[in-house]
C-alpha cells in the first residue's frame, strides 16, 4: 500500500514498498471535491452557474446529512481541478449570497488526506519503511553551515563538498522512505550548498528537486502562542522534522503508523499533526463512513440554559485541597482513561445529548441534560481505542521482547494522547464535532465518580490526602481497620462502571505548598515510588522545577539530588548542606554555562514588548546577529548580567561559553526557589532555608 503521495502536474504520484524495492503509480484521474448546501434556495441555482466556473472540473447532486443529527438531503458536489482550488472555488460561492445561505462542507482539509479520504486508500504502509536521520547543529544552520553534519548518529565534520558527498552516498545506499530532520531548514540548506559547491547528482528525493509545501507560521492554542516551521516535500520520501513532531516525539515510528491506519491520515501530514487533527480527521473518517458531511466553519449553537444550569455546568473536574507535607505509606489509585470511558458508558455523544425525544428526563447529574437512549457515535469511535489499548497494555505485561515492547509501548502511547485530547475537544469552538454540552456532561459525571469513590475509600478505613479529577492519593488511618484497596477499587469499578487501578504505592509523597501561602498547590509534588524496578527512576516529580521546560538543566539536577538527599536523610539540615555545596560550586564559576541556559517561548514580536525583559534582551541580541526570532518559537539564552537592561545582559546559547561569564547570583536565586520546592513541605521556606545556610558559613568563618 502506498505510503507516500506526491501532487505533481495534475496528477497524484503514489509509493509504495514492496519486495523488491519501492515503486510509483501515476493517477491522473482524481479531481477533488467538496460540497455546498443552500438554506432558502435550491443547490440547482449553482449547478449552471458553477460548471463554467473557472478551476471547476465538474458539478453533481448528491444526497448526504449535513450533520449527525440530520436526515439526508440533496446537496451539491463541486470537483476541482487541484487541491489548491478548493478554497479558492469555496471563498467565491460563500461570498455569492447573504451571510449563511450558502453553506460549505469537506473544504479545509489537508491534500493527502483528502485524497486517501476521497479515493478510499489506506496509506498504512504493507511493509517496514526503512529511516534516515540527518542532523546540522542549529547554530551552523542558520549560517547556512554545512562543516558539521550529523548522518545517522555520525558526524562529519570535514570540508563542505566532502560531507555533501556522504550525504549523497548514505541516500543511495539507504535509499529511505523516511527521512528524519532535526529541522526543516536542513533541507534547502543541504540543497543550497550542493549548487554552491558544485556537488554533482546531489538530489534528497527519490527525483530531483522539492518543494514547499508551506511557509513558518504562528498560532496561538489555549492562550499559548506556538510557531510552526516551514514544511517541504520530498519526491517519494516521508519527511519528519524533529522541531516540528509532536508524535514522533512523544510516542515512536510504531505508534505514528497505528495512527496513520487510524486516521487516514499519511504518514508526513501525521508526523506534524497536532493531536486534536488527528482526532479530527478520525472523527471524519467516521463522519464520511455514516454519510455525514464536515462543515466548514462550526455555527453550533448553544442551548438555552436555566441560571441553575449555568451555574452547576460551568464547572471543571473535581479537586481535593492536598494535605501539605510528607506523607508515608500513599497509595495513588486512578480512573482507567476516565473522560472516555465517560463518554462510552454514559454515552455522552454531541448528537444524543439534549435529545428533543427525552427532554422530560435528567440524565447528567447536577445538571439535569437527559442523553438519548440511542448510541452516539462518539462512543462507537471511542471504544475500539479503548478496548485496543487494554489489549496493548495487558500484553506488555507478558511480553520480554524488547523490540515487541518498543512497538506496544510506542502504540499505546499514540492512543493515549488521542484519548486525552477526546473530552477537551468537545469544549472546543472550533472543533468539527464538539459540543460545549458534552464537555460539562463529561465534568459533571467525572465530579460524582471522584466523589462516590472517596465515600468507598473512607469507609474502608483510608483517607483521602489529595484527589484531582481521576486521581485519588490515599493513606492508612492508623485507629481503623483497612479494607484491601483491590477489593475496594473493584467495588468501585462496579458501581461506576469504569475500572479503578491502583496506580503506585508510594514509600512516601511530598505535596508541596503555594508560594506565600499554607494551601497546598494542586499540581506539585513529588515523591519515592515503592518497588521501583533497578532501571527506573524510583522518584516521580509533577509540577515543580526539574518538569518545568524554562528551567536550566543544572538546578533541573540540583533539585532532583536534593529530592535523593531528602530520600536519604529525612531531615532539611542534610539537604541544605548539599545545597549549600552547589551554591559554592555556582558562586565560584565552576559550572558549564551550557547548563544554565534557560529557554522561553517568544509570545508576541520584539516591538510589541513595553518592558524590558530578559527575553526581549535575547530577542535584540539574536537580530544583531541575524538570527530574528519570530514568535512562537524557543529562545535559548545565559544570563551574564542581570543588572543591565540593554541586550548585555544575555547571552544566545548559539553563541557558546568561551569566556564562561553568568550571573551567579542570578542562578543562585533560581536554585533557591528550586530548593525551597523540595523543602516546604517540611515547613521550611525561603527565609528558614537562607538562615540555616547564613549560620553554616557562619560556623565556617569561626572555625577558621
Amino acid at each position: 500500500m502506498a505510503f507516500a503521495f506526491d501532487h505533481i502536474d495534475n496528477g497524484v504520484c503514489r509509493w509504495s514498498r514492496t519486495e523488491d524495492g519501492v515503486e510509483c503509480e501515476r493517477d491522473e484521474t482524481y479531481t477533488p471535491s467538496f460540497y455546498v448546501s443552500a438554506e432558502s434556495s435550491e443547490v440547482e441555482d449553482l449547478r449552471g452557474h458553477l460548471s463554467m466556473w473557472p478551476d471547476v472540473d465538474g458539478v453533481a447532486i448528491e444526497e448526504w446529512r449535513r450533520g449527525f443529527r440530520h436526515e439526508p438531503e440533496r446537496v451539491l458536489r463541486v470537483d476541482v481541478t487541484e487541491p489548491n482550488a478548493v478554497r479558492s472555488v469555496a471563498f467565491d460561492i460563500r461570498g455569492w449570497a447573504s451571510p449563511g445561505e450558502y453553506r460549505l462542507y469537506n473544504v479545509d482539509f489537508s491534500p493527502e488526506f483528502r485524497y486517501c479520504l476521497e479515493t478510499g486508500t489506506d496509506p498504512t504502509p504493507s511493509t517496514d519503511l526503512t529511516t534516515m536521520e540527518i542532523a546540522i547543529e542549529p547554530r551552523r544552520l542558520a549560517n547556512d553551515e554545512v562543516g558539521e553534519i550529523e548522518i545517522e548518529d555520525r558526524e562529519f565534520a570535514q570540508s563542505p563538498p566532502f560531507n555533501l558527498e556522504c550525504v549523497r552516498e548514505a541516500m543511495e545506499t539507504i535509499d529511505p522512505d523516511v527521512l528524519i530532520v532535526n529541522a526543516s531548514e536542513v533541507l534547502p540548506t543541504l540543497d543550497d550548498a550542493a549548487d554552491r559547491y558544485g556537488v554533482a547528482d546531489f538530489h534528497l528525493g527519490r527525483r530531483p528537486g522539492f518543494e514547499q509545501l508551506a511557509g513558518r507560521s504562528t498560532y496561538e492554542s489555549y492562550g499559548q502562542v506556538g510557531h510552526s516551521p516551514a514544511r517541504y516535500n520530498l519526491p517519494g520520501r516521508v519527511i519528519i522534522d524533529r522541531s516540528n513532531t509532536f508524535f514522533l516525539s512523544e510516542t515512536n515510528l510504531d505508534g505514528c503508523l497505528d495512527l496513520v491506519g487510524r486516521s487516514g491520515k499519511p504518514l508526513q501530514e501525521l508526523a506534524w499533526a497536532s493531536i486534536g487533527n488527528v482526532l479530527t480527521a478520525i472523527q471524519i473518517k467516521e463522519a464520511r463512513r455514516r454519510g455525514v458531511l464536515v462543515p466548514w466553519n462550526s455555527w453550533r449553537h448553544e442551548q438555552y440554559k436555566t441560571m441553575h444550569q449555568l451555574h452547576e455546568a460551568d464547572r471543571g473536574g473535581f479537586t481535593f485541597a492536598p494535605d501539605v507535607g510528607v506523607h508515608r505509606g500513599v497509595h495513588e489509585l486512578d480512573f482507567s482513561s476516565l473522560y472516555p470511558n465517560i463518554i462510552c458508558q454514559y454515552n455522552v455523544s454531541p448528537e444524543k445529548i439534549r435529545c428533543a425525544c427525552h427532554e422530560d428526563r435528567e440524565d447528567v447529574p447536577g445538571i439535569g441534560y437527559a442523553i438519548c437512549d440511542e448510541r452516539g457515535y462518539l462512543p462507537d469511535l471511542l471504544q475500539p481505542l479503548i478496548d485496543d489499548r487494554d489489549a496493548i497494555k495487558a500484553e506488555l505485561q507478558e511480553t520480554d521482547d524488547p523490540e515487541r515492547r518498543e512497538e506496544l509501548e510506542g502504540r499505546s502511547s499514540a492512543i493515549k494522547w488521542i484519548l486525552v485530547s477526546c473530552f477537551g475537544y468537545q469544549g472546543f469552538s472550533n472543533a468539527k464535532f464538539g459540543r460545549i454540552e458534552c464537555h460539562e456532561a463529561i465534568n459533571a459525571f467525572a465530579r460524582e465518580l471522584l466523589l462516590d469513590a472517596k465515600e468507598v475509600l473512607e469507609a474502608g478505613g483510608w483517607r483521602v490526602v489529595h484527589g484531582i479529577v481521576d486521581s485519588i492519593w490515599v493513606q492508612a488511618v492508623d485507629s481503623e481497620e483497612q479494607t484491601p484497596l483491590d477489593e475496594l477499587a473493584e467495588r468501585i469499578t462496579d458501581r461506576s462502571g469504569i475500572r479503578l487501578e491502583h496506580e503506585a504505592a508510594y514509600d512516601w509523597v511530598a505535596f508541596v505548598p503555594m508560594r506565600d501561602s499554607e494551601a497546598g498547590a494542586l499540581t506539585k509534588y513529588f515523591g519515592r515510588k515503592a518497588n521501583a524496578p533497578e532501571d527506573d527512576s524510583p522518584y516521580k516529580y509533577r509540577g515543580i522545577e526539574c518538569r518545568q521546560r524554562s528551567t536550566p538543566a543544572f538546578i533541573e539536577e540540583v533539585q532532583k539530588e536534593l529530592v535523593a538527599a531528602l530520600d536519604e536523610h529525612q531531615e532539611p539540615e542534610a539537604v541544605c548542606d548539599l545545597l549549600a555545596m552547589k551554591l559554592a560550586a555556582l558562586d565560584r564559576g565552576r559550572i558549564d554555562p551550557n547548563e544554565l541556559a534557560i529557554k522561553n517561548r517568544v509570545s508576541k514580536p520584539r516591538e510589541e514588548y513595553t518592558h524590558e525583559t530578559r527575553n526581549v534582551a535575547a530577542l535584540e541580541r539574536a537580530a544583531d546577529l541575524g538570527k530574528d526570532k519570530h514568535f512562537g518559537e524557543d529562545v535559548s539564552y545565559v544570563v551574564v548580567d542581570d543588572s543591565k537592561s540593554s541586550r548585555e545582559r544575555v547571552r544566545l546559547a548559539t553563541e557558546g561559553s568561551a569566556d564562561g561569564r553568568y550571573d551567579s547570583e542570578f542562578y543562585r536565586d533560581l536554585t533557591l526557589r528550586a530548593a525551597e520546592s523540595v523543602l516546604s513541605p517540611l515547613g521550611w521556606q525561603r527565609f528558614e532555608i537562607e538562615t540555616y545556610l547564613a549560620d553554616r558559613e557562619d560556623a565556617a568563618i569561626s572555625a577558621f
